[in-house]
């Protein structure tokens, strides 16, 4: 236990460091609290208002921070088993959504979850993500992607037998819909506006 409990400890602190943060300051000489449209530090904010790349570079440095996370608990704590990589993931998740240092401010998680799922188990983690995707396109709501990412991952773990990891991607789905849960209640309500990245995107390589 007191393996799984240190792993969420590295997480946690892994996933203090916001990218977006750096990228904004550097980039736009503000913090990204002031950058963008909702001042969120994470990928997507940051993408719309400062560019692809740097939106790249936020996901990028997300995605290396759980791995960072998840290496490390796994050399410390690998007579525990493979297991304690996963609290390790929750813990950056938790990190990135409630940094210490920014008041418990941050990111959505999205990226650090989807991360975590592949590092993991890399199939199953990509098939959920694909999955999750998917019924994003589908509903047109790039809210939805967080809480479902976690929930097709949840499944896929029950189904291979990972009962632990199943209900660590349970916490991770409710985490995300704690994060989206305005934009979640705003599709009830009309309030919530669809995207259609697919569209979007089509519209794109048909300029280029």
């Amino acid at each position: 236990m007191l393996s799984r409990i240190l792993s969420l400890v590295i997480g946690y602190l892994c996933g203090c460091f916001l990218t977006a943060e750096l990228i904004a300051r550097k980039i736009a000489g503000k913090p990204a609290a002031r950058v963008g449209d909702t001042g969120n530090p994470g990928m997507a904010n940051i993408m719309a208002a400062l560019g692809f790349k740097p939106g790249i570079t936020v996901l990028l440095g997300d995605i290396v921070k759980c791995l960072v996370a998840m290496t490390v608990s796994y050399l410390l704590f690998h007579k525990s088993g493979w297991i304690v990589t996963m609290y390790a993931g929750l813990g950056c998740t938790l990190g990135h959504d409630f940094p210490f240092w920014r008041g418990f401010r941050g990111g959505k998680g999205v990226a650090t979850s989807s991360a975590v799922f592949i590092i993991y188990s890399f199939w199953w983690g990509l098939l959920a993500n694909v999955a999750g995707m998917l019924v994003t396109f589908a509903t047109k709501y790039l809210c939805i992607a967080g809480p479902v990412i976690p929930l097709f991952f949840m499944l896929f773990m029950f189904l291979k037998g990972d009962v632990e990891a199943a209900i660590l991607s349970l916490v991770l789905s409710g985490l995300a819909l704690l994060c989206h849960l305005p934009s979640v209640l705003g599709i009830r309500s009309g309030s919530t506006k669809q995207t259609d990245v697919l569209g979007a995107l089509a519209k794109k390589f048909r300029k280029k």
